[in-house]
C-alpha cells in the first residue's frame, strides 16, 4: 500500500478518524474533570559528612553523594511512613503514605528532595512537616547510632516544608492536548487498518486486478432504484440510465470479430443486482432500436417478471417439458423491441433443464427472431446454472456489488465459468457511490438531482408528447405474432421445442426470412415508431 493509499484510506474513512478522535477527547476531558484534585507539598535536605582526622574535605564530600543515593530509597521505606504516621496521626495505611511521597537527587549534589502528593491540601504539608523531622531521626538512627555528637551524617532541612496551593493534578491542557493528538493517531491508524483488511471490491481498479477481462461499467447507486429499479420515464435521463448505455456500446464494441447475440448475465452471489442489470441492459438495448429478447433463466429465485409486470406463471421451463409453444410465452414490453420470456413453473430441476438439449435448440430457434438476447441466470457460486447456461451464449456478464462482493467470491466465480471454458466478456461494478473519496470521475457531467428540480412531476416533457404524437400517427403493433418477428409461420397448439412446422418460410443465406411486401412495410412502419418512441429516454 503507497502514500496514495493511505491518503484514499483516509478520506474514505474520514468519518472513522473523526468518531476515534472524538471519543479520545471525550474520554480525555471527563477523567480530567472527574479526578480529584492533587497537592504537593516539598521539602528538601542537603546532607553533608563533617571530615575527620584521617580524611580530607573531597573524601567526606563524596561519602555524602554516596549516601545520598541510598537516602533516596530510605523516603519510601515503611519504617519512615509508620513514623510519619505515629507523629501526625494520619487516617492512611503504610502503603498510601509510600505511595504519596516521591524522592529525587541531583546528580553529583548532596541535595535531597522529597515531595509529598495528596487530595488534601493540609494532609500532604502534614505528612511534608513530619517526614522533616523523621527523616533526620531515622538517619541518626541508621548511620550515626543514635549519637549525634560523633555524626557521620548531618541532615539540615535548606527548603520547605512548603505546600503549592495550585494542584498540580489534573493538568487540563496537557490531557485534553494529549487526547487530542492520540485520537488523531489511533483514528488514522484505525482507517487504514480497515483499508487494509477490507477484501471486498470497491473500485473498477480492483477489479482489473481478479481478472484478465475489462470492466466494461460502473453502475452508479441511486437512492430512487428501490423504488423504481428501471431506466425508463424520468429516469432515462439519469447517471444510472447512461451507465447502461455506456455498458451497451461496450458490449457492441467488445469484439467486432465475434459479435455477441446470446448474453448471459450472472454475478457471484444474491444481491448484486444481476437481475435489474440484465433487464436495463435488455431496455438500453431495445431503445438502440434492437429487437431484444430476456429470459428469466433464473428457475430458482425469478425477479424479471415481478420487476416488469407481466404474467410469470408460464414461460420458459413449461416451453422446455412440451406444455405450451414458445409463441403463446413472449410477451412484448414497452413501446420498442423488447419481448420477454418468463420463467415459468418453478421446477425441481432448473440445473438439468437449463444443460438440456432442448434448451440449445431453443436458443438456436431464437437467434434467428432476435437481434440480441439477454439470459438472466442465478449466482455462480450457490448452483451451477449459469455455469451450464453460459455453454449457450456467445458471451457472459459478471455483476460485482461494490462494497459487498469480497474479491475471493469474484475470482471463484470466475473460476467455475473458465471450467467450462465460458467466453467472460467483462464484469459490471454496481451501486458505485457517485458522491465522496471512491465517487467515479465519469458520473459527474451528470446530476440527477438538477434533473428532478427542473422536470416538473407532474408534466411530460415536449419529446416525449411529441414522440406519442409519432406513435399515435404509425401505430406499433404490440403483440406481433412469433411468426412475424423470427420469419417462422405461427406454431400451431401442437408445435413444441424440437418439432419443426413444415410450413416454414424459406429464409435467405443470411438467417433472415423471406418477408413479402405488406410485412417489410408494417416492418419499416414499426421501425418508425420505434425511433419515435425511444426519442422519449435518450
Amino acid at each position: 500500500m503507497d502514500l496514495h493509499g493511505y491518503a484514499q484510506a483516509v478520506r474514505k474513512y474520514w468519518w472513522l478518524v473523526l468518531l476515534v478522535a472524538g471519543l479520545c477527547v471525550g474520554t480525555s476531558i471527563v477523567l480530567t474533570y472527574t479526578a480529584k484534585p492533587q497537592y504537593e507539598s516539598s521539602v528538601t535536605f542537603f546532607v553533608s559528612t563533617p571530615p575527620n582526622a584521617d580524611g580530607t574535605a573531597l573524601q567526606a564530600d563524596q561519602y555524602a553523594q554516596r549516601r545520598v543515593n541510598s537516602y533516596v530509597g530510605l523516603l519510601t521505606s515503611e519504617r519512615l511512613a509508620q513514623m510519619i504516621i505515629d507523629s501526625t496521626h494520619v487516617d492512611m495505611s503504610v502503603s498510601e503514605v509510600t505511595r504519596s511521597i516521591a524522592a529525587s537527587a541531583d546528580l553529583n549534589t548532596v541535595l535531597l528532595t522529597a515531595t509529598v502528593t495528596d487530595s488534601s491540601p493540609d494532609r500532604s504539608l502534614a505528612i511534608a512537616t513530619a517526614l522533616s523531622t523523621q527523616f533526620a531521626v531515622m538517619v541518626n538512627q541508621l548511620d550515626n547510632h543514635g549519637t549525634p555528637e560523633n555524626a557521620n551524617v548531618v541532615l539540615n532541612v535548606v527548603s520547605g516544608p512548603t505546600l503549592n496551593p495550585v494542584p498540580v493534578s489534573p493538568r487540563k491542557t496537557l490531557n485534553i492536548g494529549v487526547g487530542v493528538l492520540l485520537g488523531l493517531a489511533l483514528g488514522l491508524a484505525a482507517a487504514i487498518l480497515r483499508e487494509v483488511l477490507d477484501n471486498t471490491v470497491r473500485s473498477p481498479q480492483v477489479l482489473r486486478t481478479l481478472t484478465d477481462a475489462p470492466v466494461l461499467g460502473v453502475i452508479a447507486a441511486d437512492r430512487r432504484s428501490k423504488k423504481s429499479p428501471l431506466i425508463v420515464d424520468d429516469h432515462a435521463r439519469s447517471v444510472r440510465a447512461e451507465a447502461f448505455r455506456q455498458l451497451r456500446t461496450n458490449l457492441q464494441f467488445i469484439d467486432a470479430a465475434r459479435p455477441v447475440g446470446v448474453l448471459v448475465v450472472t454475478s457471484s452471489i444474491a444481491d448484486e443486482g444481476k437481475s435489474t442489470t440484465a433487464i436495463n441492459l435488455a431496455v438500453s438495448f431495445s431503445d438502440s432500436g434492437r429487437r431484444v429478447l430476456l429470459i428469466e433463466a433464473d428457475l430458482r429465485r425469478p425477479r424479471v417478471a415481478e420487476y416488469l409486470g407481466v404474467e410469470g406463471a408460464v414461460g420458459l421451463t413449461n416451453v422446455l417439458v412440451g406444455q405450451t409453444a414458445i409463441d403463446d410465452v413472449l410477451q412484448p414490453w414497452g413501446r420498442g423491441g423488447l419481448t420477454v420470456l418468463p420463467s415459468g413453473t418453478i421446477p425441481p430441476n432448473p440445473s438439468e433443464l437449463m444443460g438440456s438439449p432442448l434448451m440449445a435448440e431453443l436458443i438456436i430457434q431464437l437467434r434467428k427472431s432476435f437481434d440480441m438476447i439477454i439470459i438472466d441466470t442465478p449466482p455462480l457460486l450457490p448452483v451451477t446454472d449459469a455455469a451450464v447456461g453460459s455453454r449457450l451464449a456467445d458471451g457472459v456478464v459478471v455483476v460485482v456489488r461494490y462494497g459487498k462482493t469480497t474479491r475471493n467470491q469474484v475470482s471463484t466465480a470466475l473460476r467455475s465459468l473458465a471450467a467450462v471454458d465460458a467466453r467472460v466478456l467483462g464484469t459490471v461494478l454496481t451501486m458505485s457511490p457517485v458522491k465522496g473519496a471512491e465517487a467515479y470521475s465519469a458520473y459527474g457531467y451528470y446530476d440527477d438531482e438538477r434533473l428532478e428540480r427542473s422536470t416538473p412531476q407532474d408534466s411530460t416533457p415536449r419529446r416525449l408528447e411529441t414522440a406519442q404524437a409519432a406513435a399515435s400517427a404509425k401505430p406499433v403493433k404490440q403483440a406481433r405474432p412469433f411468426g412475424r418477428m423470427a420469419g417462422l409461420r405461427r406454431p400451431r397448439p401442437s408445435t413444441r421445442v424440437g418439432e419443426r412446422s413444415t410450413d416454414e418460410p424459406a429464409t435467405s443465406t443470411n438467417g433472415s426470412s423471406q418477408q413479402p411486401t405488406s410485412g417489410s412495410a408494417d416492418s419499416d412502419a414499426d421501425a418508425d415508431a420505434r425511433g419515435a418512441s425511444t426519442g422519449s429516454i435518450t
